[in-house]
């Protein structure tokens, strides 16, 4: 990830069944590459590397919490999702609820 990307973060699942559809709560935060720090960035660099990667499936329903996060780049748009023990709790507290 570069300082000129942006990235959106959104929890989905839970209890709470947040980004669901029905869901009356939305979990989100949108960042500038500038905003996270060197670790940060690689850290998020790695997540999209590693799901480049992957062959299995993720733990996934609606009691399980992950985050969906979406790298808009010079190179294009991609997204993941992954589980909240992959991402930085640094990141994961930037996450802001709102009611919709």
């Amino acid at each position: 990830m570069k300082p000129d990307d942006r990235l959106e973060i959104e929890r989905i699942g839970g209890l709470a069944g947040m980004g669901l559809p029905g869901s009356h709560i939305r979990s989100h935060a949108s960042l500038s590459g500038r905003d996270l720090s060197p670790a940060e960035r690689a850290s998020v660099a790695a997540l999209f590397n590693a799901q480049a990667n992957a062959t299995g499936a993720a733990q996934a329903g609606a009691d399980f919490v992950r985050y969906r996060l979406t790298l808009h780049a010079d190179s294009g748009d991609r997204e993941i999702e992954v589980p909240e023990r992959d991402l930085l709790e640094s990141l994961q507290s930037r996450v802001h609820d709102e009611l919709i």
